[in-house]
Formats: C-alpha cells, sequence, structure tokens
C-alpha cells in the first residue's frame, strides 16, 4: 500500500522537464492515483495544448490528465451544462489560482484528493484551500508534499528551458525534446542533386538525415511500384523524421516528404488517396525547392528532362495553392548549399 490513495500535480509544464517530471515520479511512486492538471495563460510557444497532452500522455500514461485552454475548459463546460468558465491569468492571485483547480476537481473531474505535490512555496496554502473545498463537499483533507523546492535534485526551471531548449536538452526527455526540432524539407525535380545537398546540409549542421525511402523501396522492388506502395512510403517517410527527432540536434534535414509521394501517385496511377493528400499536408519548419537548373544526369532510373520541369512546375503550383512559404535554391552546387545554411539559420534569427 502507497502513503496516499490520490494525489495531485499542477503546472503550466511549459515545457514538461526533467524537473517536472521529477515531482510526477515522487507522486506515483506515493500514491495509488495521480491526477495531473496543466494550465497557462497567456501560452507559450511551442507547450501548445496538443504537446502539452501528449508528452504527459507518452510519459504518464497511468495518471488522470487535464490539460486545458480556455477553448478546451469551455468545451467541459459545455459538456457538463456549466456556465463557461475561462483560465486565470498566469499573474493572478495565489488564492484565485488555488480556488480554481479546486473548481476543477470538483466540477470537471469530479474527484478530491488526499495529497498535493509541490515544489513551491505556495503548496502549503494551496492543499489548506483544497481541504477547505473538499471539507465542504464531505470529501477528506489534502495533505501538502513537498519536492525537491530548492531545484537541488533537478537544477532548472521552465523559464530557462524556454530561453535555450536547444543549449539544455539534456533536461528533456528526448519524446519532449523532439518538439522544439525543425523539420527541413528538401524537394526538388528528378537530378537537381535534393539528396546530395540534403547529406551534405546535415554533415555541416551536425544532425539527422532522413534519407528518401521511396527511392529504397523503388530500388529493392526494382521500379515495380504498386499504388498501395504510395501510402506505406509516405508513412515511413514520416516515421523516419520522428524517429531521428529524438536525437537530432536542431533540425531534422528531410530529403523529400509525402508531397513528393503526392506527386508520383498522381504521375504513375493518376490520382492519390484521401489519406496520402492528407499526409501530404504535413508541415514543416522550412521548404527548399531546388530549381530544375543543375546538368540533368541520366543514372538510368530518370525519366527525362521535360519530367523534370513538369517537377517543378508542380511543386510550384501546389506550394502555392497550399500558401507554404518555401525558398528556391539554383545554381552551382557550392551556391546551393550555401544558401540551405543561410536558409536553416536564418529560423534562428
Amino acid at each position: 500500500m502507497k502513503p496516499y490513495a490520490t494525489g495531485l500535480a499542477v503546472g503550466k509544464f511549459c515545457p514538461l522537464h526533467r524537473g517536472h517530471q521529477h515531482l510526477l515520479d515522487q507522486a506515483l511512486e506515493q500514491c495509488e492515483a495521480l491526477i495531473v492538471i496543466s494550465y497557462t495563460k497567456p501560452e507559450f510557444p511551442g507547450s501548445e495544448p496538443e504537446h502539452r497532452e501528449r508528452w504527459l500522455a507518452s510519459l504518464y500514461p497511468d495518471t488522470t490528465r487535464l490539460v486545458i485552454d480556455d477553448a478546451r475548459l469551455a468545451e467541459h463546460c459545455r459538456v457538463r451544462g456549466l456556465p463557461i468558465a475561462t483560465l486565470p491569468h498566469n499573474d493572478a492571485p495565489d488564492d484565485t489560482h488555488r480556488h480554481f483547480v479546486a473548481w476543477l476537481l470538483r466540477h470537471i473531474l469530479e474527484a478530491s484528493v488526499d495529497v498535493v505535490f509541490t515544489s513551491e512555496a505556495y503548496g502549503e496554502g494551496f492543499a489548506n484551500v483544497l481541504s477547505q473545498v473538499q471539507r465542504d463537499a464531505d470529501g477528506p483533507c489534502a495533505a501538502h508534499v513537498m519536492v525537491d523546492r530548492d531545484r537541488v535534485a533537478v537544477p532548472i526551471s521552465g523559464t530557462a528551458v524556454r530561453k535555450d531548449p536547444h543549449g539544455r536538452r539534456n533536461y528533456l526527455d528526448p519524446l519532449v525534446y523532439r518538439d522544439f526540432v525543425e523539420r527541413v524539407a528538401i524537394l526538388g525535380g528528378e537530378s537537381t542533386g535534393k539528396s546530395t545537398l540534403a547529406g551534405l546540409l546535415a554533415s555541416r549542421l551536425s544532425t539527422a538525415h532522413a534519407a528518401e525511402y521511396g527511392r529504397e523501396l523503388w530500388e529493392f522492388k526494382q521500379g515495380a511500384l504498386s499504388e498501395e506502395d504510395m501510402l506505406l512510403i509516405a508513412r515511413t517517410q514520416i516515421a523516419r523524421e520522428e524517429a531521428l527527432a529524438l536525437e537530432a540536434h536542431r533540425y531534422v534535414i528531410c530529403d523529400t516528404t509525402p508531397l513528393t509521394t503526392m506527386l508520383y501517385a498522381q504521375a504513375m496511377f493518376g490520382r492519390t488517396s484521401p489519406e496520402l493528400e492528407k499526409l501530404a499536408r504535413r508541415p514543416y519548419g522550412l521548404v527548399l525547392l531546388l530549381a530544375p537548373d543543375a546538368p540533368f544526369i541520366q543514372d538510368g532510373t530518370r525519366r527525362d528532362e521535360a519530367f523534370r520541369l513538369w517537377q517543378h512546375e508542380w511543386y510550384l503550383g501546389q506550394l502555392d495553392a497550399r500558401r507554404i512559404a518555401y525558398r528556391v535554391l539554383a545554381g552551382t552546387w557550392d551556391e546551393r548549399l550555401n544558401g540551405a545554411i543561410d536558409a536553416v539559420l536564418a529560423l534562428n534569427r
């Protein structure tokens, strides 16, 4: 038996770092069940509710989680027939936040807690308010457990991580850091040097390179790709990017995207499946499009110069129609590489 039945931990988790994890781990060790509530107003870029929900669900799947912003809270209120409530601002008095959390527990989660875990001076007062509210509803008193208030076990803060998530990535689980890694997409027709550029760019930036799976599968099947292979290619390409983001530094350089797979599906089979169309809308932090002005080299697997020009025009049309910002790289191989490096480094300016 653990000391407590139900525990509570509340935080912004913007982002969820190893200090937060230390708190949650301590709470799980001492509680049969744990409720985790996350909210912040305003939000912080890179730590939006969908990110926080995914981090907590991935790392703490056995907890009860409530990750909210005003829109999510309004939906909870509508479902339960409650007046629409809004989040208190981060600068609101401590007592406002205490009573807000007590309200969430009673009216949204319909739960009570035996203990609150914090790393802050306000923890004792927080537990006192919860105890008072819960006693009024014939619930239990809530104890308070302080965890690493002086940040000795894990000397980090959310503010420090937000200032430099890459420099402090050792304080982030790879599943969290992955969401701070920019995906850089390189597109281009046949024989424009995109695969070579992707490898060189990743090497110069000391990061990971997601090679083109479609080419690998084409070679394995000796060019006999089926329409069903198109979806497999797009899914595998995305899976590579996500896996590499766990070990990358700042960027994953992506040799093609599902948009390229969509191009070949239309060129080879005259149509695109709805799921492939959806995958082709995957967003990237930067899109580089290589111009068809490099010498065309026929390696036995490519079509011809006319197809390459069609590919370039197709990319231009699709990117413009989807309102995706992109940069065209042209000129010599060195000019393309230098232009790509400049464009990637500009992401951090």
